[in-house]
């Protein structure tokens, strides 16, 4: 990087990002955490060049700043893209497609079983990001599964289930640009290559249709659904001035199911209740205040994905000079993130031609969608910035990888264990901090220096990193998306959490299993198709067994 050299130093490049993983668990506050490991990081870079003293520490200060401002300035198409996106969602939000689509389902499903299919499938289309994704198929979906006598706990684990599992696997999302960022030049081709790798994810998507399709549930889902279809009442909708004060009184105490939950309080595991109620304010507040359409189609939610998808493809093939002779792989390859900002600019002007004169919205309606959806991405932004910051230092000036790499080497661990440690750290850390792109933005940067990109077990400690963030943060309580799916399905958020943890730790527990095969195998398709096996056979066991059959 221009202005900075690397230099060896030892045991202390570890520090910047074992500091701030340190503050992050103690503070649950992201922010502060990777800036304070970035100043720590350009101290012991300033004191190990130049000695110790206040001008290297001043130095160091400003350093900070102009880290920030090389990574800004080397991604800016991506910053862009992050920012288009949001302001898609919000504008598709307020065309009232999803609500469109609520109605259709209503009115051609026959049975719960399909209620419960069609509900993920609505999870899977809403691909782009995970919280519209949540308060979307919620709202959309609570009245059809309620009709069908669908528990708020299973709508709201299908929700959670079909949320950042899904977004973290599709090329065309926030999170997948997000992720390519972290992994730096050529981070978006990596981060697709890697996909295959992201267990977690990927069985998680196969669990939920095949729970819905075949009904198996459960523990105490099994007793939600019991109880929900027995008393065939639905749970009162939480009052607007204090979401965790509906969410902690209606449920627990006052059910008889309550017995069979995890015999622990869910809200003192990691948090104090004034920081689930910050939490959940923040969550259900960002898209606060969106105008939905009363007139808008299916095809108003699903166009402007469609488009997106396409035109970003073809983006991607004109920036990399396809149309010019280069062959499609290179092409695609060559500058996606450009690709993508064509791709979403498209599809912005696709859903202006369609919702404005048709007044779905007003001019000035869409052009504040635009402004709300843009603010919504600045927290995630920030975080892109501070994590490239980190990882930057770490790799750019103070060699952490090296030192990592040959630690172990030195130490004898095997590199092939790796991947299965790495899942489980990031699963802790996810669970702790109640954030995936926090978690994602802590340990990659390791993960990088660690594995040089041409070793074949790159990419699958790439998957290993994903895929344990996304399950830290499945079932964390203070999670925003998990937050968001227990307010989208009006359930009592930590029911919604002691149900959903069983569920998601099932397939966990199997995604460890295919990261020990994985790292002595480098092949993620015999993970994969073991995991299938083992997740088809530990829900007949448990469907069965005595956990199966509680209040049966």
């Amino acid at each position: 990087m221009e202005g900075f050299d690397l230099i060896s130093t030892g045991v202390w490049s570890i520090i910047p990002p074992i500091l701030a993983l340190a503050l992050a668990l103690i503070t649950k506050e992201v922010y502060s955490s990777l800036a304070i490991g970035v100043f720590t990081g350009m101290v012991i870079y300033q004191f190990s060049l130049n000695g110790a003293g206040f001008e290297q520490l001043v130095d160091s200060f400003t350093m900070v700043p102009q880290m920030m401002a090389e990574q800004i300035a080397g991604n800016g198409a991506l910053l862009l893209f992050l920012a288009l996106l949001g302001a898609l969602v919000v504008v598709i939000a307020g065309a009232g497609g999803s609500r469109a689509y609520g109605e259709w389902v209503a009115t051609h499903i026959k049975n719960a079983k399909m209620a419960q299919i069609l509900t993920a499938v609505l999870g899977i289309i809403i691909f782009v990001d995970d919280y519209f994704n949540c308060l979307t198929v919620g709202a959309v979906m609570r009245p059809v599964t309620d009709r069908f006598k669908i528990s708020h706990e299973k709508l709201a684990w299908i929700i959670d289930s079909t949320a950042a599992p899904i977004c973290i696997i599709a090329p065309v999302s926030s999170w997948a640009v997000a992720v390519g960022g972290y992994l730096g030049e050529g981070g978006f081709t990596t981060f697709v290559q890697s996909i295959p790798y992201n267990f977690y994810a990927l069985l998680t998507i196969v669990f939920v249709f095949f729970m819905c399709a075949t009904k198996k549930d459960f523990g105490p889902m099994r007793v939600a659904e019991a109880e929900f279809q027995d008393e065939g009442a639905k749970q009162d909708i939480p009052p607007k001035d204090s979401a965790l004060e509906a969410m902690a009184t209606v449920g627990l105490s006052d059910r008889e199911a309550a017995d069979t939950l995890p015999p622990f309080n869910m809200e003192t595991v990691v948090a104090e209740r004034d920081e689930l109620d910050e939490a959940a304010q923040t969550a259900v507040e960002e898209f606060k205040g969106i105008a939905i359409s009363e007139r808008g189609r299916v095809f108003d939610l699903i166009v402007p994905i469609v488009v997106l998808i396409i035109f970003s493809i073809l983006g991607m093939l004109y920036a990399g000079g396809f149309f010019k002779g280069v062959d499609f792989a290179t092409a695609v390859g060559e500058n996606p993130v450009f690709g993508l900002c064509i791709g979403v600019c498209v599809s912005l002007v696709v859903a202006a031609i369609m919702f404005l004169p048709r007044k779905l919205m007003t001019l000035s309606g869409y052009m504040e969608g635009i402004s709300e959806g843009v603010r919504s991405m600045v927290g995630a932004i920030m975080i892109l910035v501070l994590a490239w910051s980190l990882g930057g230092t770490c790799r750019y000036l103070l060699g952490t990888g090296e030192f990592v790499s040959g630690f172990l080497n030195s130490i004898g661990v095997g590199l092939a264990l790796l991947p299965a440690v790495i899942f489980v750290v990031a699963a802790f850390i996810g669970f702790a901090m109640g954030t995936s792109w926090g978690t994602i933005a802590l340990i990659l940067p390791i993960v990088i220096g660690v594995f040089p990109a041409d070793n074949p077990l790159f990419l699958v400690a790439i998957g290993a990193t994903l895929g344990g963030a996304v399950y830290g943060d499945h079932v964390s309580p203070i999670s925003d998306t998990t937050i968001l799916s227990s307010a989208g399905a009006q359930c009592n958020h930590l029911r919604h959490v002691a149900t959903q943890l069983p569920y998601a730790s099932v397939v966990a527990v199997i995604c460890l299993v295919g990261y020990l095969i994985a790292g002595f195998t480098g092949n993620p398709w015999i993970s994969l198709a073991v995991g299938v096996v083992l997740m088809v056979a530990a829900v007949l066991v448990l469907n069965k067994s005595r956990y199966g059959a509680l209040k049966d």
